[in-house]
């Protein structure tokens, strides 16, 4: 029970396509670029038949009779759930008579938002909807439904860049950053609704290196920080030897030393960009999502001496 409606396990699963390899082993969940936006933290799916119903509501009554302590809770729940699906309230018998022609969709909680106040929104007792119709009810299971918690469950890996010079970087003197094409790729992640053959493929596809420096006392490249993804894959430039004097095409250049026993967090996020497509022929896009890493890098000054 949740909000005073029962509540069940989601029926939904999700399988996992693509990914990204020799990257670090941490995954995490992708933060939409969009405030205002998340993937839903409640709906409603098929959960009942009319038998279940009935069981679940008998189980509520030998709960009341089992539990000397707390027996009266689940006494007056029994009452109001017989009242609704037994006693003709809206449902008669526990819409018995209709076995195979339809079932009672209940509300589920997404699991990755279980706490969040959002994931009380689906507050209604468990409901009639006859087979092969759709509810009047905006938070019901959906092909969009279904790839928004698809884009909950997408496994994007943290970004650990590589960097030239390695270990130490030199006031004044560029810190070449990459990504290797091999080192990552797009990802896609399929949640469907077993029996009903609804399913939606949410598919998120690396657009951009984003690289915080840590301080303010850096010059970037580019100057915002964004490296796209270049022609072929990849992003940035792999350093060698002869190009210590250029610019890199993704980079920074710190313009202030660390203490001998600090350095400076960089944070490199990857961004990604988002779509889906689903057995009924509808997609579209989804906000643009976000991960990243973050690594030390401690800063030395040369001094020279001038004669």
């Amino acid at each position: 029970m949740s909000g005073g409606a029962i509540t069940v396990e989601t029926r939904v699963r999700t399988s996992v396509g693509g990914g990204s390899t020799g990257m670090s082993s941490t995954t995490g969940s992708l933060a939409p670029v969009r405030p205002d936006w998340t993937p839903p933290a409640c709906w409603y799916e098929p959960a009942f038949s009319p038998k279940e119903i009935e069981r679940t509501v008998k189980a509520w009554r030998r709960f009341g009779a089992g539990a000397p302590l707390v027996g009266g809770i689940g006494y007056v729940i029994s009452d109001a759930l017989e009242h609704r699906y037994k006693d003709g309230h809206p449902y008669k018998n526990y819409n018995l008579s209709k076995q195979g022609e339809g079932m009672f969709w209940a509300p589920v909680v997404n699991p990755n938002r279980e706490g969040e106040p959002e994931a009380t929104s689906c507050d209604r007792q468990p409901f009639w909807v006859d087979k092969g119709q759709t509810p009047d009810e905006p938070l019901a299971v959906s092909p969009e439904v279904l790839a928004e918690y698809a884009y909950d469950e997408l496994p994007v890996p943290g970004t650990e860049i590589k960097m030239a010079p390695r270990g130490r970087s030199t006031v004044n003197l560029p810190t070449w950053v990459w990504l290797d094409k091999a080192r990552f790729k797009k990802i896609t992640v399929t949640a469907s609704l077993p029996g009903t053959g609804l399913s939606a493929t949410t598919t998120a596809e690396p657009e951009a290196l984003h690289i915080d420096p840590g301080t303010q006392d850096a010059t970037r490249f580019p100057a915002s920080g964004a490296c796209a993804i270049r022609k072929g894959g990849g992003i940035g430039e792999p350093y060698v030897r002869g190009k210590a004097e250029r610019v890199p095409p993704c980079g920074v250049t710190y313009l202030r030393s660390t203490a001998a026993d600090e350095a400076y967090a960089v944070r490199a996020t990857l961004s990604w960009k988002i779509h889906w497509t689903s057995t009924t022929g509808e997609g579209g896009s989804l906000p643009s999502g976000s991960f990243g890493a973050t690594q030390r890098i401690p800063v030395q000054e040369i001094q020279s001496v001038n004669r």
